[in-house]
């Protein structure tokens, strides 16, 4: 048997979730902080949930280990909750990974485990939601986040979405698609279309049936001949005349000739 669709669907969404969830779970790029205070013009500030980093927009060099340097940032409610759920999704999916990869296949056995990999698919599911839900708490609360940096102009300041909330976004989704999909395994339905199972359909009995005999097309006789074929009497110069379909051919003299010493039966070719 084939693995079903729905097990490669979410054997292959659930790593791929799990890696985008990795990066922005060890980031430091929730959200982004120019026009700073102090700082260079093309200074950026790159926030994240564990580090903050300093980069410049005119090359490539980055400052991290700045943790220290805005305590209040990490002061926050929304960061602490953050660090404990991208964590707790990250363990989950790597369970739920575990669950599922031998119940998809086993080399025991030619059928794959539907309850086992159901279950994997939930804590994926959960897994999804435990990314989803800190990733839109942050961006809700993502202008509003106290911290130290000052900027140039206070009223207007300079604060941007990271890469890492768009990357956990995605993960996050991909996650809760895969659970859901992997879960549906758990019931048969859609006639095990789901399953990538079919109907097993009986096949009608043979009946044997006795071949018809062959019917020749009849061929039509013209009245002439099988009337001569048909006579035992020998034909006359007179009724051979009269059966003609076309005029004999004449001698010399205008009158028809027939061969006196021949005394059998006249055919086509002889007329």
């Amino acid at each position: 048997m084939r693995t079903p669709g729905i097990l490669i669907f979410g054997l292959v969404f659930s790593p791929c979730g799990w890696i985008l969830n990795l990066t922005s779970t060890v980031a430091a790029n929730w959200r982004t902080l120019t026009s700073v205070a102090g700082q260079s013009v093309d200074t950026v500030v790159n926030q994240g949930i564990w580090d903050i980093c300093y980069s410049l927009t005119t090359s490539t060099q980055i400052t991290c280990n700045k943790r220290d340097t805005d305590s209040l940032y990490f002061s926050n409610q929304i960061i602490t909750i953050a660090q404990g759920m991208m964590v707790a999704s990250l363990v989950v999916t790597a369970i739920g990974l575990a669950i599922v990869t031998p119940g998809a296949r086993c080399w025991s056995n030619q059928k794959p485990r539907w309850v086992l990999a159901s279950m994997g698919g939930l804590l994926i599911f959960c897994s999804g939601v435990l990314t989803i839900i800190p990733i839109a708490w942050y961006t809700r609360l993502l202008p509003s986040l106290n911290t130290t940096t000052t900027f140039v102009n206070p009223q207007s300041p300079q604060i941007n979405v990271g890469y890492c909330i768009v990357l956990g976004y995605i993960g996050g989704i991909m996650e809760v698609l895969a659970g859901v999909v992997l879960f549906v395994g758990i019931c048969r339905c859609c006639g095990g279309r789901n399953r990538g199972e079919y109907p097993v359909h009986t096949n009608p009995p043979i009946t044997t049936t006795r071949p018809r005999p062959t019917q020749h097309a009849r061929t039509h006789v013209p009245r002439s001949i099988s009337t001569r074929s048909s006579s035992s009497v020998p034909y006359s110069r007179n009724a051979l005349d009269d059966d003609l379909d076309f005029p004999r051919a004449k001698g010399h003299h205008g009158k028809g000739t027939v061969n006196p010493s021949y005394s059998g039966r006249p055919y086509d070719a002889d007329l």
